[in-house]
């Protein structure tokens, strides 16, 4: 695909574009314009929420097996357009295309394990003497709005709409402004798989005055975002206005923890490609590397080696390990917190700087020996860079790992078995790899704990954040 996708709002299954103003949209590689993006007016907004309140009525009342067969009939479209979809992703985040790809594919594995859950939402029938009854209903919470990151354009979009569209919702979801296509894609599959257009919407513009809005309406009963721990905490008390419920899945600062009884090579290999997935730009990105002393100058060489070794450039091009940052805002940090780092001690072993002058390239880097005073310690740096420590034992490490306010993602290397049930249960966090590089999975709850943010997506329990119980009590 060479052509980036024509952007609008989604509002009523139809697209909307003309007389509104528009935001640009950035290719990270060049750092030029590529598409404008239309921003919703107020009356958008409010045209969208009464959408909203009309289609919830409709959805929640359409039978499971209906609401199944559509699910899965857009699963399977966003299957077929998983390549162009990803070439879009590709051009307005700047991922390489395979990443991107396997990005499509995973939203639709979501949806259809989703797509099951509709005809699982059980409730149940407590024990009671003859001539009473006591049913325990769960039923749709209401109308939801959903506030998506711009580092996975088309998963984040899709963990906002999947799971309240099996519930019986209805949702308005406001994906990033910039990386929209990924997300429009995910809510023009549902409508032309045959979500009714009330029912699933798009619309964008400044993120507060839309959030404000939306949230600011006694329409929304449930909000959903995945972003910064500081913009959660502002939809947080903005959700508390008019207690709606919520899901945040906010920041983190994965702590690896690699003990002298490791598999060093495996996990070497398999820390560093998570490390540079998607240029560091990973919620659950492993970032605090915690080595026992008998082995972190091999871990930490090995690092370094595998880290020279990644292969930077356009997303599009097929050879290309690890593209650039989605903005001006990611390399810049970077540099800062880096600067930080090395005035208070830290050595800088790989990397360090921008690449070429056009675009948002950064090399990828690994410090060592960084104390914990310095920024990048404590703030997610949310890039391409590695922090390797060399720590005494288990207490110092674990103490570590939990010494941050965040608990998204945490891992850990180790053959010992006692080891990795303490771990299970010593470790603060939300999801624990063990041995491994993966967090993540249809069927299993995604969320985090602490700073982290509340409540879960993916899996029975996304579906599940999205409904009430209701409790009947009868007599005969």
């Amino acid at each position: 695909m060479s052509n980036y996708p024509q952007l609008s709002l989604l509002i009523g299954g139809h697209a909307v574009s003309s007389g509104r103003e528009t935001i640009d949209v950035l290719d990270p590689a060049t750092g030029e314009a590529i598409a404008a993006l239309p921003r919703a007016t107020a009356d958008d907004l409010d045209t969208a929420l009464a959408n909203a309140q009309a289609g919830f009525a409709t959805w929640r009342t359409t039978g499971a097996d209906e609401r199944e067969a559509v699910l899965r009939k857009a699963a399977g479209l966003i299957r077929e357009r998983s390549k162009d979809i990803g070439a879009a992703i590709t051009r307005e985040q700047g991922k390489p295309h395979k990443e991107a790809i396997g990005e499509v594919i995973y939203c639709a594995m979501l949806l259809e394990f989703y797509a099951g859950e509709c005809k699982r939402l059980y409730g149940k029938t407590l024990v009671r003497p003859d001539g009473q009854r006591v049913e325990v209903r769960h039923e749709p919470v209401g109308p939801v709005a959903g506030f998506s990151a711009w580092n996975f354009p088309a998963l984040n979009v899709m963990r906002k709409i999947g799971g309240p569209l099996a519930a019986g919702c209805s949702v308005i979801v406001k994906p990033s402004e910039e990386t929209p296509a990924g997300g429009l894609a995910m809510v023009q599959a549902m409508l032309d798989a045959g979500v009714p257009g009330d029912v699933c919407q798009a619309v964008f513009g400044v993120p507060a005055e839309i959030s404000e809005h939306l949230m600011g309406s006694p329409v929304i009963r449930k909000i959903t975002f995945t972003g910064s721990t500081a913009v959660g905490k502002q939809l947080a008390k903005l959700a508390a206005e008019n207690l709606q419920r919520a899901t945040l899945e906010l920041g983190g600062h994965g702590p690896v923890l690699v003990f002298n009884d490791a598999d060093i090579d495996k996990a070497l290999d398999t820390m560093a490609a998570a490390k540079f997935r998607n240029a560091g730009q990973v919620c659950v990105s492993p970032t605090r590397f915690l080595v026992e002393e008998d082995v972190f100058e091999r871990f930490r060489d090995g690092f370094v080696e595998r880290a020279k070794a990644v292969k930077v450039g356009n997303g599009m091009d097929t050879d290309t390990q690890m593209g650039p940052m989605a903005s001006e805002r990611g390399p810049d940090g970077i540099q800062k917190k880096i600067a930080d780092a090395r005035e208070h001690g830290a050595k800088l072993l790989a990397g360090g700087e921008r690449i070429g002058n056009q675009g948002f390239f950064h090399q990828p880097t690994v410090l060592s020996e960084v104390p914990t005073d310095a920024a990048i310690m404590n703030d997610e740096p949310f890039g391409p860079v590695a922090i390797i420590n060399p720590m005494s034992g288990y207490d110092a490490m674990v103490g570590e790992a939990n010494r941050l306010p965040y608990g998204l993602a945490a891992y850990a290397w180790t053959q010992d078995a006692k080891r990795k049930m303490r771990l299970a249960s010593e470790i603060e966090a939300g999801m624990i790899a063990l041995n491994g590089g993966t967090v993540s999975a249809a069927d299993a709850p995604f969320g985090g704990v602490k700073w982290s943010g509340y409540g879960l997506e993916d899996g029975a329990d996304g579906v599940a954040a999205c409904l009430v119980s209701k409790t009947v009590h009868e007599s005969a």
